[in-house]
């Protein structure tokens, strides 16, 4: 069975979200009703996937999801908004949140959101363990599997996102990885709140391959992007 924990401030939408995702959804769903309590509840034990409040006292969703995702940088986090404001759902994307849902919502739809993250979790621990995964980019060492980036001994750890993007990229080296391809691979959806998410990825890598000047990821205007490595 699989473990949820829910995170959410009102007692009776909580409890209403935790009485259908076990009926309904047959999972086991730990209910909490602060951030604080959230990540005392996340430490002691694991869980299959996440759903947090962002609006909560004592510590908020966003900040329980980045404090979260220190932990854990695979487990899925779905955050649940009132607010619709891109920022808001640019930041859920940036902070590591794999989907978001905004209030109200059918709690039908919530239940077609879990299912379908935990069902990307599953072929995502499936996949043929033989595809590539480390290369090499001027002076730096990828290491897809391990999500690592290594040059002169020095490590930088990426996020589950930016290690796929960055694989996607090596695989085109010195090709146009087109916008449309990225976000569906990865974000399985090429809306324009998660072209927003993934310039904000874009932009870390950037500065973790900026040590060496043979590398480069430029925008190619009205296409996509392309990783250069001058050899």
């Amino acid at each position: 069975m699989k473990k949820i924990l829910l995170v959410e401030d009102d007692p009776n939408l909580g409890l209403l979200i935790q009485d259908y995702l076990q009926l309904k959804g047959k999972f086991d769903v730990v209910l909490c009703t602060d951030g604080e309590e959230g990540l005392r509840a996340f430490t002691k034990q694991g869980y299959d996937l996440l759903i947090l409040d962002v609006m909560m006292p004592k510590k908020d969703g966003f900040t329980l999801g980045k404090d979260i995702r220190k932990l854990n940088e695979h487990v899925p986090i779905i955050f649940a908004t009132a607010k619709g404001m891109i920022e808001d759902k640019t930041q859920a994307y940036s902070l590591g949140g794999d989907d978001y849902i905004t209030k109200p919502f059918r709690i039908e739809e919530l239940l077609l959101r879990v299912n379908a993250l935990l069902k990307r979790a599953e072929n995502s621990d499936k996949k043929d363990e033989k595809q590539q995964s480390t290369f090499k980019i001027g002076t730096y060492e990828f290491d897809y599997a391990a999500q690592l980036i290594t040059i002169n001994g020095q490590q930088q750890k990426l996020s589950t996102k930016e290690a796929e993007l960055l694989r996607l990229l090596c695989l085109k080296q010195n090709e146009v990885l087109t916008r449309e391809e990225a976000l569906l691979n990865i974000w399985h959806d090429d809306n324009y709140f998660n072209g927003r998410s993934m310039d904000v990825f874009l932009s870390k890598i950037r500065k973790y391959l900026k040590d060496d000047p043979s590398v480069e990821i430029i925008n190619v205007h009205g296409r996509g992007y392309k990783l250069l490595v001058n050899q």
